[in-house]
């Protein structure tokens, strides 16, 4: 069943490619292909909706279940340490791989592009960027609010909370009872999951087929050699997070790469780390990381360790660099990594995260809006990747985090 479904995705993502250039090539208006690409978008806004239902009941009845279980606080703050201290480094490399991939590559370099006098309009919301709101904003006034917007930070705050409160109480007969029925929420949310899941190869069909629809394939040549570049220095991530894990994990790196595949792929079909989500926490508890790991560094993961979204954000600052022509200095693209490393931190809750965080960010260099609007154009390309990415680092992060936790066990070095 999972290699059927698995096969069934791909196949989709074929027929999306194969009806949406059939389209293309075959209407010849442009409102009148923006409709047809409508009528595919239905398929995934369902699918994305069914994904959106599960994910906050899932994050809150995995993550207290395991804190549950818990002895003690002090087992959370390791791990929320740990998981702290990896984000920031695995943060720190990606932005470093785009940067010196861009550097290297420079597909930017000979388009001599000119900002336009009066600058474009993004359409991006830039404001909520900032470090007092981004602190703040983790603190939910109303958890019914944090679930009813799938706000996954406050939810992990509350939850962490709610863990907390049920395992020092847990002896208390009638907070037993709330426990167990905690508990007893997981394998029903996760058979929950299974079902909606099924689903995907239809929503996979649908966003691929609306996206080649419109754009047709003449944008993988127009943008060729932004995208081969980013993809390159995608592939040059994912061996340095290859490399990571199997210093930690050894040969098992594989099967965690194997086990993962199939939400790594909604991931990327999609270019929605939300829909990957419900299926990945499942595919990481059968690849055998506890599920207390797995309930509190999944999330947390998902707000803060978004390694694709990182390279992508100095991938494309010096593109747009590039592009118009602005000269940095070594000393500069450090300063914008740095800046970009501390800015993202926010960036989960924001729509259009990483590109937002460039949009910000760009005034400081004197970096035109119009390259925004640029990029703009193939994000969602260009999103896929990084999404994909984001799964994948975030698996090997809760993976390496759980072995960590292993290691701490009595007898765990004998066995």
């Amino acid at each position: 069943m999972k290699n059927r479904l698995t096969l069934s995705i791909a196949i989709a993502m074929l027929l999306g490619v194969a009806v949406g250039y059939a389209c293309h090539v075959s209407i010849t208006g442009a409102a009148q292909l923006k409709e047809v690409a409508g009528y595919f978008s239905i398929i995934t806004d369902i699918f994305l909706r069914l994904i959106k239902m599960i994910i906050a009941p899932l994050v809150f009845a995995t993550l207290v279940s395991g804190l549950a279980g818990l002895d003690s606080g002090g087992e959370v703050g390791r791990i929320g340490l740990r998981s702290v201290l990896w984000f920031v480094c695995a943060s720190l490399v990606s932005l470093g791989i785009g940067l010196v991939m861009a550097n290297v590559t420079a597909p930017g370099a000979g388009l001599n592009l000119t900002a336009p006098a009066s600058e474009v309009t993004t359409g991006l919301n830039t404001s909520g960027l900032n470090v007092k709101d981004v602190i703040t904003h983790a603190f939910p006034t109303s958890v019914l609010d944090a679930m009813a917007r799938n706000d996954i930070l406050q939810i992990l705050v509350f939850s962490v909370f709610m863990g907390l409160a049920l395992s020092a109480l847990k002896r208390d007969p009638k907070v037993a009872y709330v426990v167990n029925v905690v508990d007893g929420m997981v394998p029903v949310m996760l058979r929950l999951t299974d079902y909606v899941m099924r689903f995907a190869p239809f929503g996979v069909f649908g966003a691929i087929a609306s996206v080649v629809a419109v754009r047709g394939l003449d944008v993988l040549f127009t943008y060729g050699k932004l995208l081969g570049s980013f993809y390159l220095a995608l592939v040059l991530l994912w061996l340095v997070l290859f490399a990571v894990g199997w210093a930690f994990l050894g040969s098992k790196i594989l099967t965690l790469l194997k086990t993962i595949r199939e939400p790594a792929m909604i991931a990327f079909s999609t270019a929605s780390s939300e829909a990957a989500f419900p299926r990945l926490t499942e595919k990481l508890e059968e690849y055998g990381v506890d599920k207390k790991v797995v309930g509190f560094t999944l999330p947390l993961g998902y707000a803060f360790n978004l390694d694709g979204s990182m390279l992508y954000q100095a991938f494309a600052a010096i593109f747009i660099a590039q592009a118009f022509g602005v000269e940095m200095s070594v000393p500069q693209q450090v300063t914008m990594l740095l800046i970009l490393m501390i800015s993202s931190k926010g960036m989960a809750s924001v729509p259009r995260g990483a590109v937002v965080v460039v949009a910000a960010v760009a005034p400081m260099f004197h970096l035109p809006a119009a390259g925004i609007a640029l990029i703009l154009a193939i994000d969602q390309l260009l999103d896929m990747g990084r999404t994909m990415t984001n799964v994948i680092g975030n698996s090997v992060a809760t993976a390496v985090i759980a072995k960590w936790e292993e290691q701490r066990k009595p007898g765990a070095d004998a066995a």
